[in-house]
């Protein structure tokens, strides 16, 4: 069981991690909410719709469904990279 699931996330799931080098290790999404946990820190980022817009959140759940390039969009914004709602340290 992954920490995020043991922290109380309760639809967490593990990131396909298809390019197999990816800084995700899991995530949860919800309506208007995607929590990704890092590895290897294990801390979880909380980004809304109210944090990083619409189009970025939309982006990073395609990403996260698609279990390939969300760390690196992720890096790559600078507003999502600093946007998060809530970090939650492992």
């Amino acid at each position: 069981m992954c920490r995020a699931r043991r922290e109380g996330l309760s639809d967490v799931e593990t990131y396909l991690n298809r390019s197999g080098d990816s800084g995700v290790s899991a995530y949860e999404i919800g309506d208007d909410f995607i929590a990704v946990q890092f590895r290897p820190s294990g801390d979880i980022y909380w980004y809304t719709r109210a944090s990083v817009g619409a189009r970025h959140l939309a982006a990073m759940k395609d990403l996260a469904l698609k279990g390939r390039g969300l760390s690196t969009y992720i890096s790559a914004h600078p507003d999502v990279r600093e946007g998060y709602a809530k970090k939650q340290p492992a």
